[in-house]
């Protein structure tokens, strides 16, 4: 009785990962799909999509978009993503602060996660210039491309962080290889200083600041980010660093985070170091 009991229950904690592996799948392709074609993109036998597509359809997760038997997420999913939001004190803050940061510095400002062993970009607000950057909030991009993914792992040995980013994530947009050694170092400096700035691997003409939001535990649960042109960037680079910097320093603050004696790990002082 208890295997049949145990073999049910690991059927049904497969199938749900599979759901959610067929969400995610949507997320990433912005697209309505056929289930064979999901069936295909996640390597998923066409048979338990098409009966789990048929579940999350009669939850109202999934949706019928068009008349060929493509899909999409549906619209129960805005409800239990404003449910969450309306609990979440970090991304309703984050909200407000992004907001304040391009007001005052024009620039496009952006609360950035790591989501599994990839970076993404969870919130984000566009400065008043008719500069656009082409990142897009939800996409997964490799940490080693990123100034936040130096304060995101900060947390981890460097064991971990090896273990924890794929190797072919250190090949950079360009084609260059990261020296995961070099990468290391960068993250140990971006937390001993509280802030790390770079010119963009991702964005060419871009010079991006990214500084460290923490929880009680001293743990950087998120990022705040700044993505100006180079140019700009790096002419108001201290001016720049100052409001994110203030920003985290609150944001941690009510997080439950106190500062060092000196200040190190909620604010950090201003200097040009890409």
């Amino acid at each position: 009785m208890d295997q049949v009991s145990d073999d049910m229950i690991n059927r049904r904690a497969r199938g749900l990962d599979r759901a959610f592996e067929i969400l995610n799948f949507l997320r990433l392709k912005r697209q309505p799909l056929r289930p064979n074609e999901i069936a295909q993109g996640i390597g998923a036998p066409r048979s338990s999509v098409y009966e789990l597509v048929n579940l999350l359809i009669r939850q109202g997760i999934l949706e019928y978009r068009g008349d060929d038997g493509r899909v999409f997420l549906g619209r129960k999913l805005y409800f239990l993503g404003m449910a969450y939001a309306e609990q979440f004190d970090l991304m309703r803050e984050c909200d407000k602060l992004l907001g304040k940061i391009a007001e005052e510095t024009r620039e496009t400002a952006q609360m950035c996660l790591l989501e599994g062993n990839k970076y993404t970009v969870a919130q984000m607000k566009e400065g008043l210039r008719p500069f656009r950057i082409s990142s897009n909030v939800g996409d997964p991009v490799a940490i080693p491309w990123t100034a936040s993914g130096r304060l995101l792992v900060s947390h981890m040995s460097d064991d971990e962080i090896l273990a924890f980013i794929p190797r072919d994530d250190f090949r950079l947009p360009n084609g260059d290889w990261l020296d995961p050694a070099e990468f290391i170092a960068e993250v140990r400096e971006a937390a001993r200083v509280g802030y790390f700035t770079f010119n963009s691997t991702v964005e060419t003409f871009t010079h991006c600041f990214a500084v460290p939001v923490y929880q009680a535990d001293r743990i950087c649960v998120a990022t705040l980010c700044l993505v100006a042109p180079r140019e700009d960037g790096l002419k108001n680079h201290a001016r720049y660093l100052k409001s994110l910097l203030d920003a985290a320093a609150d944001l941690s603050s009510r997080l439950g985070h106190m500062a060092d004696e000196d200040g190190q790990g909620a604010r950090a002082r201003p200097a040009i170091g890409a």
